[in-house]
């Protein structure tokens, strides 16, 4: 497993910090995706149809039902990421239980997206008091989860909406607390099963008090 190298970059911009360690997914863990994206593309002229879980595909044009191509729908996400800042909105509770967690932890943020949109979604965490460190990165999270460890052995937790990204947190850090938190439920039934000893949130109501006892805090 290979870290993404604009990630490890980030990395080694940060302080050390040897308290236990949450790293956190963004779309659809902090920030709604689900929820605005269907309306983002109407705003566009598209639709989407969700018949399995994934974008390309899944896109039509509204007056003539004809299915997005793969270069006009990576068009359309990539603007999305631009305008963020118009169409996502905090997820419910995320705020106030990730600043309960962070007064005893270090809290980092890993999205997956393209290093390019970093400093605007950097600019909308920080409106919304997100304030925590954000990473992007174009490859598997995994290894930059076990390089924000380091060698110290300090508890750490990972919350993501994508099975993929928990496999790879646990293949890299394998006594990773795993936490898979969706911020719109209604898709988890066409998601494959997390890894084995995944913790399966509702919201962050729920999920804020086990993440802090997994980290023991």
């Amino acid at each position: 497993m290979t870290i993404d190298p604009e990630t490890l970059r980030q990395i080694e911009e940060l302080s050390r910090d040897e308290r236990p360690l949450l790293v956190l997914d963004v779309d659809d863990v902090l920030l709604h995706f689900v929820r605005p994206f269907p309306r983002y593309l109407e705003s566009r002229g598209y639709r989407l149809r969700l018949d399995s879980f994934r974008l390309h595909g899944n896109v039509f044009e509204i007056e003539t039902g004809t299915e997005a191509g793969r270069e006009q729908v990576s068009e359309l996400i990539d603007t999305f990421f631009r305008l963020q800042t118009d169409w996502q909105e905090l997820v419910e509770g995320a705020a106030e239980s990730v600043a309960a967690i962070a007064r005893d932890a270090e809290v980092v943020l890993l999205t997956a997206m393209p290093h390019r949109h970093r400093d605007t979604r950097r600019i909308h965490l920080d409106q919304l008091g997100l304030r925590y460190p954000l990473l992007t990165t174009e490859m598997e999270k995994g290894p930059a989860i076990r390089r924000l460890r380091g060698d110290s052995g300090r508890p750490v937790a990972f919350v993501d909406d994508m099975p993929r990204n928990l496999a790879s947190a646990r293949e890299a850090v394998a006594d990773a607390h795993l936490f898979h938190l969706m911020a719109d439920t209604t898709l988890r039934a066409m998601l494959p099963m997390p890894p084995e000893g995944t913790a399966v949130v509702e919201d962050w109501p729920d999920a804020g008090g086990r993440i802090a006892a997994a980290l023991g805090i």
